[in-house]
């Protein structure tokens, strides 16, 4: 008979892609997990080294998106808990804490967290940003994460119970990355869409990248965030207009959008 390894109270999973800048952050944040995986797509910085010298749990694997990734990281977890961390993310003494005593005696098999998001250090309290739940915590096999590219999410049919401490997320540092992130991600949703069968013309990318300025500016009080807050309305507001002048271009080439990358 094979010896089987023991399990782990609670296994921490990251997915990587070029993030020397924050996963030694990352991973010191987990210093209360049994495990650390780390699953990386093909960084060509620091990050794979850096990650070995916190965890023999480090593996490379082709990107197949988010989703996935995700999924192949909870398989090569002993689990019986899993929680799910990108890179950019940091748990606070309090959370980890939390985590701790929930999974001694949980009244759900999956738990979901807010994001504290900032920009530049700034925690951002409006424009949408808060309190932005998330499921995180979860028993292995209650749960998997669904297949999409990108803004992937927890799937499960069972209720999620809400976690009191809240996941710091470090996700933008400059205008640099806003507007790196809000092509590539416009990238994908307007391929998605299109596969989709969406379809756009001028008028629909105008209105829609308007109303988004509008209610990220206005109805949900970006406004309040000063410089931030016109930074991430004027760039959800692009984003949106990219996103569906891309879709109308791609209708009227009858091209296929071609190939996801990370």
């Amino acid at each position: 008979m094979m010896n089987q390894q023991p399990s782990a109270a609670v296994s921490a999973v990251i997915i990587t892609k070029n993030e020397e800048k924050n996963i030694a952050e990352c991973i010191e944040s987990l210093a209360w997990a049994d495990e650390i995986v780390v699953v990386d797509s093909g960084s060509d910085d620091r990050t794979v080294e850096i990650a070995k010298g916190y965890t023999d749990q480090v593996y490379v694997k082709t990107w197949e998106g988010q989703g996935m990734q995700k999924n192949y990281a909870v398989d090569l977890a002993r689990g019986p808990w899993i929680f799910s961390i990108d890179a950019d993310e940091r748990v606070s003494r309090e959370a980890a804490e939390e985590i701790q005593r929930i999974v001694r005696n949980p009244e759900f098999k999956i738990y979901a967290m807010r994001r504290k998001n900032y920009y530049r250090g700034q925690w951002i309290r409006f424009a949408g940003w808060w309190p932005d739940w998330v499921k995180r915590l979860f028993i292995k096999g209650e749960a998997r994460f669904n297949d999409l590219v990108i803004h992937e999410s927890l799937q499960s049919a069972r209720p999620a119970g809400r976690l009191s401490n809240p996941l710091h997320h470090y996700s933008f540092h400059s205008v640099d990355e806003f507007i790196e992130r809000a092509h590539r991600y416009s990238t994908h949703a307007a391929r998605a869409q299109y596969r989709a069968g969406k379809r756009a013309t001028l008028w629909t990318a105008v209105s829609h990248s308007m109303f988004t300025l509008f209610q990220t500016y206005i109805l949900r009080l970006g406004i309040l965030e000063g410089a931030a807050g016109v930074l991430i309305a004027a760039s959800q507001s692009v984003g949106v207009f990219y996103r569906y002048m891309l879709i109308r271009e791609l209708s009227l080439d009858g091209k296929d959008p071609g190939v996801d990358e990370q």
